[in-house]
């Protein structure tokens, strides 16, 4: 599998990132300042009517790691931006040289839980901060979405349908990729099924009904085409001629040995009308045609057509998945935990700021269950203490080197069903935040307690010139 970006044949990616990242690194070199760091990437809290996070965008951040290198070109831009010929030399010459520890993909987590930690001299791990967050803030926040409404339609297919509308090209692909792990039965994204052998899934558009003088003619154009794989859309002038008229394709298709497969409806209050189709399909001996419903659904729209008991076999779901549109961003971040004195030693750090303070060190997640493993607690604690807990966080990358074997996607979508199926019902719910607990262990907090002590002593209570 070739990493989204050759498909795509965009540019090196290496200036995808925020001005102020090249200006802190020149600052950092023009006092040769080279010294390791290490950042945690996590997510501070929960949006609204979430209670957990569903991981993704690892493999294109490891993409990204690998073959961050500045071209001639970039020099030249960067130049006329003002930066000095030595940094300059310096980036022509730039590699990823660091310590990647990382969360699989699939794996949900929590606020406050580094989900990415990069140790690396500091040039080079502030450096990747903005494609990074780029990467994992949407790619999570749609699978999490998805995740929400592959659950909602309780073990009913959903196809992902929102490329129209979805933030660009690229963010197209990565929303078909983080829906279909989060459980979507595929795309209708045909990129993305080539780039990562998605199923992909289509029925026909209004306006190929309405370039036809009659309905009809419009559906026996298609199943000439397509005679056994054919979902007809039936809503274009009124629905129940549509069906009706569906009804006869259907017999016709019958006598030539194949079965319609489906009939779509895209509009309208769809539990009324699905049971309106359902009764005219079985009561003409038509019970296995399947009935494909869209149009402006998420997962509170599916959940109460299931409560009224549509006879809806598969759902279609764009915008408003596609765009996580109740809620379409996460305050994912990327802070500095770690620096290294001039000694040699490593220095804990952390924010003061209220309401965004940070934890200090170099830490780890440790996941406990219970007995049938469901998920129990977490505890954040330091990378070097033995706690109880299947550690969460995995080496992805060693000196610069890879050193994960990047699993297939249907691996990972296996990964994020089970730990899916993990959660605690509360946590599961479509309305309402549920706190999983996530605990800090007593080292951490006694580490939180003499670095607040230092920094308070030292930035806070002396005044320094």
């Amino acid at each position: 599998m070739k990493p989204l970006l050759d498909y795509l044949k965009q540019q090196n990616m290496s200036l995808f990132t925020d001005f102020y990242e090249l200006t802190m690194c020149a600052a950092y070199f023009d006092s040769q300042k080279f010294e390791p760091a290490t950042f945690d990437l996590f997510i501070r809290r929960l949006p609204e009517n979430r209670s957990f996070f569903l991981i993704t965008g690892l493999e294109d951040a490891l993409h990204y790691l690998q073959s961050i290198t500045f071209t001639e070109e970039h020099i030249v831009y960067l130049k006329k931006q003002g930066f000095k010929e030595d940094f300059l030399n310096y980036l022509r010459n730039f590699k990823f040289t660091g310590e990647v520890w990382a969360m699989p993909e699939g794996t949900v987590a929590f606020p406050n839980e580094p989900l990415i930690r990069v140790s690396a001299p500091i040039i080079e791990a502030q450096l990747v901060e903005t494609f990074l967050l780029n990467t994992v803030n949407l790619q999570t926040m749609i699978a999490t979405k998805a995740a929400r409404v592959v659950d909602a339609a309780q073990g009913k297919p959903v196809i992902e349908f929102g490329l129209r509308r979805e933030p660009g090209i690229d963010g197209g692909v990565k929303v078909a990729r983080s829906s279909y792990i989060a459980g979507c039965q595929g795309t209708s994204n045909v990129l993305a099924g080539m780039v990562y052998d998605i199923p992909v899934f289509g029925t026909m558009a209004h306006s190929f009904i309405m370039s036809y003088p009659k309905e009809i003619d419009a559906f026996r154009a298609f199943v000439k085409t397509f005679p056994d794989k054919s979902t007809l859309l039936i809503d274009t002038y009124d629905e129940v001629a549509g069906v009706q008229k569906a009804v006869l394709i259907a017999k016709e298709l019958e006598k030539n040995g194949v079965r319609l497969s489906g009939v779509r409806l895209d509009s309208g209050d769809l539990a009324q009308i699905s049971k309106k189709t359902r009764k005219l399909l079985d009561a003409h001996g038509l019970s296995f045609v399947k009935i494909f419903a869209s149009g402006d659904l998420d997962e509170y729209a599916i959940s109460e057509l299931l409560q009224k008991n549509a006879p809806i076999d598969s759902f279609g779901v764009g915008t408003k998945m596609g765009t996580s549109a109740d809620r379409p961003f996460l305050d994912g971040v990327y802070k500095l935990c770690e620096t290294q004195t001039v000694a040699g030693d490593f220095l804990a750090t952390m924010k003061l700021s209220e309401g965004k303070n940070t934890l200090p060190g170099r830490k780890q997640v440790y996941r406990q269950t219970d007995f049938d493993g469901t998920l129990k607690k977490d505890i954040i604690a330091l990378s070097d203490e033995v706690v109880e807990g299947t550690p969460l966080l995995v080496k992805v990358i060693d000196k610069g080197e890879l050193v994960y074997d990047l699993p297939s996607v249907k691996q990972i979508r296996e990964n994020a069903k089970e730990n899916l199926l993990k959660l605690p019902k509360p946590l599961r719910q479509l309305v309402g935040t549920h706190v999983y607990p996530v605990e800090l262990s007593q080292k951490l907090q006694d580490l939180i307690k003499k670095v607040k002590t230092r920094l308070t002593n030292t930035e806070i209570n002396q005044n320094s010139c």
